[in-house]
């Protein structure tokens, strides 16, 4: 089953991180051999770079702002998720492939999964560029505007310096959308650009059957 959807609006592409960086975690996502299945490839850009860390654990984020579905202060925590599926959204405002697709498919399975117990969700809006488009602000406005009952982030980087949001550095993501599925297990088992939400959705539904299941 392949649950990446490649036709679904322009993503805002990141321009390649430093040299060190960028070998370090192709040398690494060389090795990853998990993934939903067959097909899943991680996003790549030209020159082969492939961008994600399918395969390997989950890091944490930690960021000072994050507000809960109500819109007032929160919190969200990786490894405090670890035994649930988590789906984490990354996004900037002004992203055309974030509002054709990466929000409808947020949307799609928050509404399915939210109030899950084996299942947390987030997004987080990270800012590589556009600091004075993509603003703090404009998280709760993206909350209201797509109704997400759902944590959601500010990862704004550093535009005086450059420096990548941390998001972004621990994740390798290619740019926004990003989304990130990652196991009970704290693997990420996929990341791209897009998704199926259909598949997306049915896939996690089945394993948390399974489980169930399991669980007697």
């Amino acid at each position: 089953m392949n649950l990446s959807n490649n036709n679904s609006g322009n993503p805002v592409v990141a321009p390649l991180p430093n040299p060190g960086r960028r070998e370090l975690l192709i040398k690494t996502a060389a090795c990853a051999g998990i993934g939903l299945a067959s097909g899943t490839a991680l996003a790549q850009t030209s020159g082969g770079v492939r961008w994600g860390i399918e395969g390997h654990e989950a890091p944490e984020i930690p960021l000072d702002y994050w507000i809960d579905a109500e819109g007032k202060p929160g919190h969200f925590s990786v490894l405090e998720s670890r035994g649930k599926w988590v789906f984490l959204k990354c996004f900037q405002d002004w992203c055309p492939g974030c509002h054709s697709s990466g929000f409808p498919t947020l949307q799609a399975f928050s509404k399915r999964f939210h109030d899950h117990p084996e299942v947390a969700i987030a997004a987080i809006q990270t800012v590589f560029e556009g600091h004075q488009s993509n603003t703090v602000e404009d998280v709760r406005k993206l909350q209201l505007r797509y109704d997400l009952p759902i944590v959601m982030g500010h990862d704004p980087g550093d535009p005086e310096t450059e420096k990548r949001p941390v998001t972004m550095r621990e994740y390798f993501t290619g740019g926004t959308p990003w989304l990130i599925l990652i196991n009970p297990e704290g693997t990420v088992v996929f990341n791209h650009y897009h998704a199926d939400p259909d598949k997306l959705i049915e896939y996690v539904a089945e394993q948390l059957e399974a489980e169930a299941t399991a669980k007697g």
